[in-house]
């Protein structure tokens, strides 16, 4: 048995019988948690151990614990400050905000390893513009170059907290206004601009990135498909073109940006299609089954290997050097 592709979620704090059920079936590989599956630190850690116990390769279990707007876990966790605030340190101060930027991943990391999560989907890399509310302050800032460098520091501390990063939303979100939550955004621009928004992927992946997630938006003079579905940006340009070895996940496919290919079941063919190894369907109980059916039989031993990788290791420990420094900077935010 191998990790399957499918990831899902789960309506509240404990397993329902039909949940358990649906995260028993072969494809199943992972289960994201919201807020509305967390109480409290001690709540949490039993659920995932609950999840961890299920099967053989065990479920990976996943977060978005960005920070700032984006933080599911609370109660029991440090307030992460938005990621802006790591670009205007740089601004200020560089050396510091990349020192910074380490420590704060790292810590952050270590608070999901100790209940036991896997990975969280950050760190974003898509480019801080006037144009995109939905990513705004998610972002680290404004130009490539400073994104890839304040993000090389952030994986590293991600990975000294023991987790992989997962750059998104590739090939890049923060230049379009739609929300692709609610819709499906349109970017008009020519290649020759977005390679701009390639620039902190590219610089990442030669860093060693080991997990992308790819965005639901239509680059309308490059392909006539979102992204998440497109053989061009996934297969040519991300693993061609980038050379780029690693983990790639959709985006939720329930999200409205993704209805734009078809239903449910068009949605996970084509990602898989495209190149992804691991699909979300999230917020839609109903996707979950007519998935199922459909992925019944699929086996991709290159995901699987691939999504290996993806399991929580043991976080090493900060000096109180390292704890004094992020305590200063998180006392300033």
């Amino acid at each position: 048995m191998s990790i399957g592709p499918l990831m899902i979620d789960l309506a509240g704090r404990v397993i329902s019988p039909q949940e358990k059920q649906w995260l028993l079936h072969p494809a199943v590989g992972g289960v994201i948690l919201f807020r509305r599956n967390f109480q409290d630190k001690q709540q949490i850690a039993a659920l995932i151990d609950e999840l961890h116990a299920l099967k053989s390769p065990a479920l990976l279990v996943a977060v978005d614990q960005e920070g700032g707007r984006v933080q599911r876990f609370t109660d029991g966790f440090t307030a992460i400050p938005a990621m802006r605030t790591l670009g205007d340190l740089y601004d200020r101060e560089p050396l510091r905000a990349l020192r910074v930027s380490e420590l704060l991943a790292w810590h952050l990391a270590a608070e999901l390893r100790a209940v036991n999560v896997d990975f969280s989907f950050t760190p974003v890399l898509d480019l801080a513009t006037v144009h995109s509310q939905i990513i705004g302050d998610r972002a680290f800032h404004s130009q490539p170059d400073i994104v890839a460098l304040i993000a090389a520091s952030f994986s590293q501390g991600l990975h000294r907290g023991g987790m992989q990063a997962i750059g998104k939303h590739f090939p890049g979100h923060g230049t379009v206004v739609a929300d692709s939550h609610l819709e499906c955004p349109l970017d008009q621009r020519p290649l020759s601009a977005i390679e701009q928004d390639l620039k902190p992927f590219e610089l990442m992946i030669d860093q060693g990135l080991q997990g992308i997630m790819s965005a639901h938006v239509v680059y309308a003079r490059v392909d006539d498909k979102p992204a998440s579905f497109s053989p061009y940006w996934l297969n040519d340009i991300l693993r061609g073109q980038l050379s780029y070895q690693g983990v790639i996940f959709s985006d939720d496919l329930s999200m409205r940006g993704a209805h734009a290919v078809g239903d449910i079941r068009q949605r996970i063919s084509l990602a898989l299609q495209a190149g992804s190894d691991m699909v979300l369907v999230c917020n839609q109980p109903a996707h979950v089954p007519l998935a199922l059916e459909l992925l019944d039989d699929y086996v991709n031993p290159q995901s699987a290997d691939r999504l290996a990788q993806f399991y929580g290791q043991t976080s090493e420990l900060m000096t109180a050097e390292q704890q004094q420094c992020l305590h200063q900077f998180l006392a300033e935010y």
